[in-house]
Formats: structure tokens, sequence, C-alpha cells
């Protein structure tokens, strides 16, 4: 039987939710998919920062930093998706690839 830590099931944590960012960046065209995608590698992005204060032995200054930056993107995914939803709108469209192609 395996005795994983808890550093090491973050790790894997972490792993993972890089896997999935980056398949979502690199597969899918829709924009909200991609919002959604990049949320996803911020998460693991958080996470090992927090895997990084707790072996340093500074979790509580770390866990306040992740809340901040928890905020922060957060708003920004709101004002993504809000302009999303304008391009929508608007174009009609949310493939990346036809949006990339018009001018004007």
């Amino acid at each position: 039987m395996m005795n994983l830590s808890l550093l090491d099931i973050a790790i894997v944590g972490i792993l993972g939710l890089l896997g999935v960012g980056l398949y979502g960046l690199l597969v899918c065209r829709n924009l909200f998919k991609v919002v959604v995608a990049l949320q996803i590698l911020v998460k693991a992005a958080l996470l090992g920062l927090v895997a990084a204060g707790y072996t340093n032995g500074h979790i509580n200054s770390v866990q306040s930093l992740a809340i901040t930056v928890i905020v922060a993107d957060t708003i920004v995914a709101v004002i993504a998706i809000a302009l999303a939803v304008q391009i929508q709108r608007q174009l009609g469209t949310l493939d990346i690839k036809n949006l990339a192609g018009m001018r004007g």
C-alpha cells in the first residue's frame, strides 16, 4: 500500500488541472470554453502556490495572497464573459478562428 503525502496529492492535482486547462486551450475554439480553460489554469497555479507555502511553512500569507488572486481573477473572468456575450450579439459567432479573420 502506498503512503501518499499531502504534497504528493497536491502535485497530482496540479498536474491534472494543468493538463485539463492546456487541453481546453488547445482543442476548444469557443470563446466561452477558452475562458473556462484559462480559469482552470489559474486554479492550478494557485494550488501550486498554496502547496509551496505549505512546504515552506508560510501557509497563512500564501492563503491570503491566493484569496486576493481568486477575487481578481473572478473579476477578469466576468468581464471576459461579458465581452464574449457582446461579441456573440454583435457578430453572431464565438468561434475564435472566425473572429481572428474579421476586420473592421
